[in-house]
This record gives C-alpha cells, sequence and structure tokens, in this order.
C-alpha cells in the first residue's frame, strides 16, 4: 500500500521513483548516457572544425578529391560550430532538432563520400559520429528540461 501525505486536508497518493531515477523520471544512466554521447559527438565536430581552420589546404584538397568544390571548407567549418552551439545550448527545440538532422546528414555523406572513392577507413569517424549522433538524440529528453517531440520518451 503507498504511502499517504496529508495536505490541505485531502489524501493525496504520494509516488515515491526509486532513487536511480534522475529528472524528467528517467534513470540518472540515460542522463549520463545521453552527456557522454553528446560531448564525445561536440569533441568530433570540434576537432573536425579545427582541423579545417589548421589544416585548411589539405582539407581543400581532400574535398575536392571526393568530387565536392573547395568553396564548401569554410562554409562547412561554420556550420559545424553552428550545430555544436545549437546542440550544446538548446535555446531552441527546434533548432536543435535541425542541428541533429543536418549532423546525421552531413554525417551520412561524408562516409558515402569516403566508401564511394574506395577509401573506407576514411568513413571510421563519420561511423562513430552516426553512433554518438543516434545515442545522444534518443536519450536527450532524459538530460533537457524542454522535451523534443522527436526522441525517445519514457515508457512507464
Amino acid at each position: 500500500m503507498s504511502p499517504k501525505l496529508f495536505r490541505n486536508n485531502e489524501n493525496i497518493e504520494q509516488i515515491k521513483l526509486p532513487k536511480t531515477f534522475g529528472g524528467n523520471g528517467y534513470p540518472m544512466s540515460s542522463f549520463y548516457i545521453y552527456w557522454v554521447a553528446t560531448t564525445l559527438l561536440v569533441l568530433l565536430y570540434l576537432a573536425s572544425a579545427v582541423t579545417y581552420v589548421v589544416k585548411s589546404d589539405w582539407v581543400r584538397e581532400t574535398i575536392t578529391g571526393f568530387g565536392y568544390p573547395a568553396y564548401l571548407v569554410p562554409l562547412l567549418t561554420a556550420v559545424k560550430i553552428a550545430a555544436v552551439i545549437a546542440i550544446l545550448a538548446r535555446f531552441n527545440v527546434a533548432i536543435s532538432d535541425l542541428a541533429y538532422a543536418g549532423v546525421l546528414f552531413h554525417l551520412l555523406l561524408s562516409g558515402l563520400a569516403h566508401i564511394g572513392v574506395r577509401k573506407p577507413a576514411g568513413a571510421l569517424p563519420a561511423a562513430i559520429g552516426l553512433g554518438l549522433l543516434v545515442v545522444s538524440f534518443a536519450m536527450q529528453n532524459a538530460a533537457r528540461e524542454v522535451p523534443s517531440p522527436y526522441a525517445l520518451t519514457r515508457q512507464l
């Protein structure tokens, strides 16, 4: 039988969640999984953006080797940094979800570009990024105040 809580002369059932539950009723493990995956994804994207700035000649050669124009390098650098800011700051859920979608398409196209030029080892960072992206997106409601309507929801 559940313990009763008396408040304002009314009987109210008190629901006690196990201590393993964190914010929003999700297990604390989901909270940590989200932040580990998101941190690793952000570090991957920041490292890539820094590489685009520091080794711009090499990046231009690589991108043109895939058949893409070199003018994409500064654009991709800016978009990667913007995606990191949108995902971490999450000032708007719709923009955050849009950033997740952009990262998804970028990682898919990056991996396919490497496979297309028969350099599958170059697709490994994109594959790792895709895994981190899926985990981060799926677990975001466990760690964030405002839930995304597209991420996994808690089932009780």
